[in-house]
């Protein structure tokens, strides 16, 4: 799959993921296959108010293509912040948000709800493909199906972004009110695909690299981004770049794993904060494994590389996977929402004109 001046082979991007894919967990990825590893989501007044948190965020390992997803509402300075990040920092790939699907965010009329207005959608996707033009960087988009059922976006956004000149459009094929709930629809996939001449990303509900092969097969899509299925397990990016074969580990090689990683988040945050940050991925590492509860209990309260060395000491190695886990949802599920939270007046018109609108461009989350 080609991205502008990039070649993504095989052609599987791991999705930006709040909280999840920083430097640590994309090298992690990287070194079981994944071509492209998307830096979590940064916002775009973060970046032109130079804010020290937010280029934390952006670390990239050596090699590492730098790609990095933005979020935000006003043109002006998502324009200026793809420049910043192509011109300053050596940025390779810029992906737009619109997806996010958190309260927060779609009550100020970002992420997933933007795409309903349709000149503000134009106007931001003008803006940051302008911005990389000059550096030869590729822009993408995410999106969602729409805000609902009723309010369905994506094959107009889709045809709106190709008229601008991004590089590819990645449909997750959920609607905002979904959330992360419910089934991803890939027949909206294929629609998009048979719209557009430029590559279309599926995203949803591959949780096996069977179900990757069964997206392109079913959508024609050009490629696939893999979110929620491989937290706990990276090794799925090994089977995606060898199609045929599935890694089932035995537990000793999951504690391996765990070990590489906690490396990784030790030398990226030093030691204490970067096993305190892993212990939200144990849950996902050991799940269907018969760990032990207080065993677990301790993993998901490690603080040193030590203390974890000692905790996976009392593993049985010779384990055998749990298969009864496989092509089960992981991460965030839930119920798909009662209502999207939107601006007042949100939905009684296509466009805001004139209308001044801003947000606070802080805390969001991948879509």
């Amino acid at each position: 799959m080609r991205l502008g001046n990039l070649t993504i082979d095989p052609p599987v991007i791991l999705a930006p993921m709040a909280g999840v894919t920083n430097r640590a967990f994309r090298q992690l990825c990287r070194e079981q296959g994944a071509p492209l590893a998307v830096c979590e989501m940064v916002t775009s007044r973060g970046i032109t108010e130079r804010i020290p948190k937010t280029f934390e965020y952006m670390a990239f390992a050596r090699g590492e293509i730098r790609s990095v997803q933005i979020y935000g509402v006003d043109p002006a300075v998502i324009g200026k912040a793809t420049q910043i990040l192509c011109g300053e920092l050596g940025v390779q790939h810029v992906d737009l948000n619109f997806g996010c699907p958190v309260p927060k965010v779609t009550r100020r009329g970002g992420g997933g709800a933007l795409p309903w207005k349709r000149d503000r959608f134009t106007a931001i996707v003008q803006a940051a493909v302008r911005a990389a033009e000059p550096y030869g960087v590729p822009v993408t988009i995410k999106t969602r199906l729409g805000i609902d059922d009723d309010h369905l976006t994506y094959r107009e956004s889709g045809k709106i972004a190709s008229d601008c000149g991004v590089a590819a459009v990645t449909l997750h094929a959920r609607t905002v009110l979904q959330a992360y709930g419910g089934k991803a629809d890939w027949g909206a996939i294929a629609e998009l695909v048979s719209d557009l001449d430029i590559p279309v990303i599926g995203n949803g509900d591959i949780w096996e690299a069977p179900d990757a092969a069964a997206m392109m097969a079913q959508t024609g899509c050009a490629g696939v981004e893999i979110g929620r299925g491989c937290l706990g397990r990276p090794w799925l990016f090994r089977d995606l770049a060898n199609p045929g074969t599935r890694t089932l580990p035995t537990l000793g090689e999951v504690a391996a794993m765990v070990r590489r990683h906690a490396e990784l988040q030790a030398e990226l945050f030093g030691e204490r904060h970067g096993l305190t940050d892993l212990r939200k991925h144990m849950g996902w590492y050991f799940k269907g494994f018969p760990v032990g509860g207080e065993t677990r209990h301790a993993l998901a309260m490690v603080s040193s590389l030590a203390e974890l060395d000692t905790l996976l000491a009392r593993l049985d190695p010779a384990v055998r996977f749990p298969e009864h886990e496989l092509g089960i949802p992981r991460g965030r599920q839930g119920n798909p929402r009662e209502k999207v939270v939107l601006p007042y007046g949100w939905l009684d018109s296509r466009t805001l004109g004139d209308a001044d609108i801003s947000a606070a461009e802080d805390g969001a989350s991948g879509g």
